[in-house]
């Protein structure tokens, strides 16, 4: 068995398709989710069908508390925790230029895209760490290229949270690396879900497409694979690297 992941966002898009990838490959799953739960169990379904276990937890990540529920519910209902991806991102409805932000709504992505991810990390660690008794494991965050490009008059401040998580992957691999843990993370460019649409933007797609090299958006499945390839044994040497999955973006 390949052990239990944990997916943060995984009701849709990355998260989704990573989950039933995970399955696949022999992951035990947990589908966190934060609204959308028939999305959720629809995921875990798919999951249960491909022969493993799976829970659906609605936990926003942008609260303490509830991250800390959604690792008790992983521990009681899957038990030792392998993998964590943190996924669960905040983006925003609409494109916006940084004279408009108000601070409680910066506030309020960096909760979820930066605070959760490390709260989240902190809960893995507690569990995997070879100095708090665990059997080691691998934490895979996914960044995005807009933290390389700045994203100007779309969402800096969205932007900035994923440097943020760059960071946050290269320090935590240097400090969890002599306890059983891989940090690693990938950094996913145009990727055609639904999060275009979800942002008021449901052309976006079809309009940039034709500015990347490989004149085409990537799929959340090709997201997927780097995730876990980065979680699994044949990473065994990779810790601190962020992997573009980009399609060659300049």
């Amino acid at each position: 068995m390949a052990g239990v992941i944990v997916i943060t966002g995984s009701s849709r898009g990355i998260g989704a398709a990573t989950a039933c990838l995970a399955a696949r490959q022999g992951y035990d799953v947990c589908v966190n989710y934060i609204r959308d739960a028939a999305a959720a169990e629809e995921v875990a379904g798919k999951v249960r069908a491909a022969g493993r276990r799976a829970i659906a937890v609605q936990a926003n990540v942008g609260n303490e508390e509830e991250i800390e529920r959604l690792f008790k519910a992983v521990d009681r209902e899957l038990g030792r925790l392998t993998v964590l991806v943190n996924n669960a991102a905040v983006v925003g409805q609409s494109r916006r230029r940084v004279e408009t932000l108000r601070a409680q709504a910066v506030n309020a992505l960096l909760a979820a895209n930066v605070t959760g991810a490390i709260v989240c990390a902190r809960e893995a660690i507690l569990r995997m760490s070879t100095k708090h008794g665990g059997a080691g494991g691998a934490i895979v965050n996914v960044s995005s290229a807009s933290s390389r490009i700045g994203a100007p008059n779309l969402w800096v401040d969205y932007a900035a949270s994923k440097g943020a998580i760059d960071s946050f992957t290269i320090g935590l691999a240097q400090e969890v690396a002599g306890e059983g843990i891989r940090v690693n993370a990938v950094r996913p460019g145009l990727i055609d879900t639904d999060i275009h649409a979800a942002t008021g933007m449901p052309d976006r797609v079809a309009r940039a497409e034709k500015m990347i090299p490989m004149k085409r958006a990537g799929a959340a499945e090709e997201v997927a694979e780097s995730i876990l390839w980065l979680a699994s044994p044949a990473a065994s040497y990779v810790s601190g690297a962020i992997l573009d999955v980009a399609g060659a973006v300049r």
